[in-house]
């Protein structure tokens, strides 16, 4: 498994670093712009990602945050085992995550239900029944016209910057207390935000429009920075994944 130590070895010290994360944020700042240009140029080709049935956006985005939370409850367990306290604090954090990310997209689609207009063909309007909801809309043929904000922008990047945060304390973990199975977790978590970044790039070029996108990902940004930059420094809360106090006071 020496080809496996490697590769933890190296996403290790890159995500043991604060700086870095902060910059995956702005890289999905970023992101969101340049790739709505592209969008807006119409340059870009159709391909595989461009439509919405690929597997990727079936099998793992639309369910993006089970995944997240699929491995990054073990990942806590096995690297906070031997403090219960501290392990069920980590924990916390999953908890205050999940609640952001329904809160949100509940109250966006809610929001986006209650200002919206369903526009549809003449050809298939031939009862010209109202149609006041987005699921009569759509399945009228129709399309909605709501305030909105891209879903995809937003729970790929905040699930990725949750990840990238509940991961810097594998950097301090010794080796002889790792095993192949917090290895493996560690190297899936990695894929699953490589993984993220790239839907997220294909999401930017390909839907939404740019306020949607703009939007969804500033409330991937700001949550993440508030808890994990402000609440989570403070006595009462989930508190910070493991650092040594020198990294914790440049974080």
């Amino acid at each position: 498994m020496a080809a496996v130590d490697v590769i933890v070895d190296n996403f290790a010290a890159l995500w043991s670093k604060p700086f870095n994360r902060v910059i995956l944020a702005q890289i999905f700042f970023a992101i969101s712009i340049v790739g709505s240009f592209v969008n807006w140029t119409q340059l870009v080709p159709e391909t595989y990602f461009s439509n919405r049935r690929n597997v990727v956006n079936m099998y793992f985005v639309k369910v993006s945050w089970g995944w997240s939370l699929l491995l990054l409850t073990p990942f806590i367990l096995f690297t906070s085992y031997k403090n219960l306290t501290f392990a069920l604090r980590r924990l916390s954090s999953l908890v205050v995550a999940t609640a952001v990310w329904y809160t949100i997209t509940k109250f966006f689609s809610y929001i986006n239900n209650a200002t919206g207009t369903c526009h549809v063909p003449e050809s298939e309007a031939m009862d010209q029944v109202p149609h006041d909801d987005i699921t009569s809309c759509r399945n009228a043929g129709g399309q909605w016209d709501g305030i909105a904000i891209s879903g995809h922008s937003f729970i790929l990047s905040y699930s990725a910057l949750v990840i990238a945060e509940e991961m810097a304390p594998m950097v301090h973990m010794v080796k002889k207390n790792r095993n192949t199975v917090l290895d493996l977790l560690y190297v899936s978590l990695n894929w699953i935000v490589i993984i993220w970044i790239w839907m997220f790039v294909c999401t930017s070029v390909y839907f939404h429009s740019f306020p949607e996108k703009l939007l969804g990902t500033v409330l991937g940004i700001v949550p993440w920075f508030v808890t994990y930059r402000i609440w989570y420094s403070m006595p009462f809360s989930p508190g910070l994944p493991y650092q040594p106090k020198e990294q914790r006071q440049l974080a």
